[in-house]
């Protein structure tokens, strides 16, 4: 017979299954018996059970493995005590293919113990065929499938969650009851992860937690967290969860355990309190981010933003279109608004609803009358009724019907007084009505937005009058004689920017002068604007009296510091055609630059002096050539200064501009702010370009442009 094909000589001790298997503690015995039913095959696992080394057993009778019966007969009728019982088991084997029975069985030390077997036959290459029989201890058989049989039943009918992780965390097993919590069918969980069936709204550290049990071994026990599920989109739920690390046993992968208990009822407080901070959360957002412009339109697509789709699924504002201020509002009368702002995350009809219209008129009698009249939120299900009353045109309140919106929110945007729109909210079917939470929220919001609409408006219309002001002060076309060709432009800053106090001029003096302002008022506003036009016309007034440019400078900061205007900048530039000379002085101003016919441009730097409104400084004139046909650049700070730029960068940018073919002036000016200004120019801007020509009879020029004296 063969030797031992299995197993050792030695003694290897009790042989196990691979650690953290369910039969790890299950010893499993492998034999053959042949033919004869002798034992040819004896494993690790059998000399374990038996206690019989392969040396010893095989070739022996496999009756050996078995007791003798009782003397007797005794207890004749059990099989494992008839004679024969290795003959029967081998019999079973052949007869039925596959055969299980408990038998007791017969230890090497003597001792009898319970034992199941598995046999069947297996047949070789040669032909010969061999009983294989598996053999285990019966208690420890017991044992293992009571283990099973509680989990099967713990898994098929716990009313608490359970469920197996990969350490992915993704689905791996889980009880109906965990599906029914969820209200995903079982099936649809397997291989999801689980932050796609348990949506949190804290900041990621429910995934943290689970995280921490995979990769750390951490245990977390009875924590409370609230959620939602994809299977009940329109309830908070509070579960306790305990999750637990799963150790892989061989190739099986790790993971993690976990028992999940709904206590959404008896944790009602958490969801309540959880909702009050998502308000509370969202109105701290919304007045962090409503009003960050003095722009009406800027100001209600943030209202939108901050609404859409936290809080609603579309969301419009519409601004009343008033008469007057005073004018009251009657309920007798319809009310016509302007939509400034919407946004939807809803798909088609909804979209045109909420952009498709930007006037709109409701009738006497409407939601939006009762809501004028009353001041407060007003809440509507969108249903035939409230169509009717509500919205004129037919087509418009069938769209409002299929566009999947359930329920409306309209709040009033009231602010000192006076109303300045609508704000509606709308919600589809799939999210849970409007509550008396939602509706306080609402006022707020819309209390908040009505405020900084009402602020944008006020600047609106002090801008406007500020802007029609400065315009006003400005001249509308500066005349400058027939030896000076002069194109100017002014551009007040974006709808963010009030008005600035910049200005130019050019005014004619006798024997064909030419003297060419430009200064800037700090400040900005109706003020600004005032004192622009108080210096605009004292430096006209001044010029004509006044021939030298020191002197008017000194005359001018007198009149500043009496007028309290504390700082201004101011550039006096008086050509004389005749001579071909200029000569300037300047308060503080960005240099003028000359270009020459042939494209040299050079700023003349060398005078500059205090501004306006300073006092105590004494001023200083140069006296530069000027030749025929060059052309003199003067310009405020706002087309050369920009925020993180040194003002030479910027003057340098101008020389550039000025160094390309300038074409007409008019041409020259429009490409030179087109290439030099944002889309958004934080601050006022002037631009003056002045072409020179020469009266005639006069001498050759005699320089190119630099200073030739300087007067104090």
């Amino acid at each position: 017979m063969p030797s031992d094909r299995l197993g050792g000589t030695d003694d290897p001790g009790p042989i196990r299954s691979e650690p953290g298997s369910l039969l790890e503690h299950v010893v499993v015995a492998v034999f053959g018996i042949d033919d004869e039913d002798r034992i040819c095959y004896w494993g690790p696992g059998a000399q374990s059970l038996f206690g019989h080394g392969a040396e010893s057993i095989l070739t022996r009778p496999a009756a050996a493995l078995f007791p003798e019966p009782a003397p007797g007969g005794g207890r004749g009728e059990a099989v494992g005590e008839a004679p024969g019982a290795a003959a029967h088991l081998t019999e079973r084997a052949r007869t039925l293919g596959y055969w299980r029975v408990r038998l007791p069985a017969l230890h090497r030390d003597g001792s009898v113990f319970d034992c199941g077997f598995r046999v069947f036959p297996m047949t070789g290459a040669t032909g010969a065929s061999v009983v294989i029989g598996l053999a285990s201890r019966g208690d420890e058989l017991d044992r293992v499938k009571t283990n099973l049989s509680f989990l099967d039943s713990l898994f098929e009918t716990c009313p608490i969650g359970l469920v197996m992780l990969d350490e992915e965390l993704r689905y791996v097993h889980l009880n109906q009851a965990l599906a029914d919590m969820d209200g995903v069918p079982l099936a649809e969980h397997l291989g999801r992860r689980m932050a796609d069936i348990m949506i949190t709204s804290d900041g990621g550290e429910y995934q943290r937690m689970l995280r921490s049990v995979a990769d750390e071994g951490r245990t977390v026990i009875g924590t409370l967290v609230g959620l939602r599920t994809p299977g009940h989109p329109d309830r908070d739920q509070v579960r306790s969860v305990s999750f637990f690390p799963l150790t892989g046993a061989g190739d099986t992968r790790r993971g993690v355990g976990g028992l999940l208990l709904d206590v959404t009822e008896r944790e009602q407080a958490i969801l309540e309190a959880t909702a009050a901070r998502r308000r509370l959360a969202l109105l701290d957002r919304a007045a962090a981010g409503i009003g960050t412009t003095l722009d009406l339109n800027t100001t209600a697509r943030e209202l939108v933003g901050a609404v859409v789709p936290e809080f609603c699924d579309a969301s419009v504002v519409e601004l009343v279109e008033w008469m007057d201020e005073t004018e009251a509002f009657d309920p007798e009368l319809p009310v016509a608004t302007r939509r400034i702002a919407s946004g939807t995350t809803l798909p088609e009809p909804a979209v045109q609803l909420v952009s498709g219209l930007r006037e709109v008129t409701y009738p006497p009698g409407s939601h939006t009358h009762q809501m004028l009249s009353t001041g407060r939120p007003l809440c509507f299900t969108v249903d035939q009724e409230f169509t009717t009353r509500t919205i004129v045109h037919r087509e418009r309140a069938q769209l409002l019907l299929d566009s999947g919106l359930a329920c409306i929110l309209m709040a009033p945007l009231i602010a000192r007084g006076t109303v300045q729109g609508i704000a509606m909210f709308g919600r589809s079917a799939a999210r849970p009505a409007f509550g008396d939470e939602d509706l306080a929220l609402a006022g707020e919001l819309a209390s908040r937005a009505a405020l900084c609409l009402d602020n944008a408006r006020l600047y609106g219309k002090v801008r406007d009058i500020a802007l029609t002001l400065q315009r006003a002060l400005l001249p509308s076309a500066p005349a400058a004689g027939p030896y000076v060709d002069i194109s100017h432009r002014y551009l007040p800053g974006s709808r963010g920017t009030e008005v600035g106090g910049d200005w130019y001029d050019a005014i004619n003096l006798p024997d064909d002068r030419v003297a060419l302002v430009v200064g800037d008022v700090m400040g900005h506003g109706v003020p600004a604007a005032a004192a622009m036009g108080r210096l605009r016309i004292t430096a006209k007034t001044l010029a004509r009296h006044t021939a030298e440019p020191v002197a008017l400078l000194e005359e001018l900061d007198a009149c500043a510091e009496e007028a309290g205007i504390e700082w201004a900048t101011f550039l006096y530039l008086l050509y004389d055609p005749h001579t071909g000379r200029a000569r300037i002085a300047s308060a503080g101003h960005p240099p003028p630059l000359v270009r020459h016919r042939d494209g040299t441009v050079h700023p003349v730097g060398d005078v500059l002096g205090v501004p306006l409104g300073v006092g105590g400084v004494p001023y200083r004139s140069i006296e530069i050539d000027i030749p025929e046909g060059a052309t003199v650049a003067l310009y405020t700070d706002g087309l050369v200064e920009a925020r993180g730029q040194d003002i030479d960068a910027g003057i340098e940018a101008l020389c550039e501009q000025l160094r390309a073919p300038l074409g007409s002036l008019e041409e020259g000016a429009d490409r030179i702010l087109a290439n030099l200004l944002p889309d958004t120019a934080t601050d006022d801007t002037v631009l003056v370009l002045a072409r020179v020509g020469a009266a005639p009879g006069r001498p050759p020029a005699g320089g190119t442009g630099s200073p030739r004296r300087a007067s104090s």
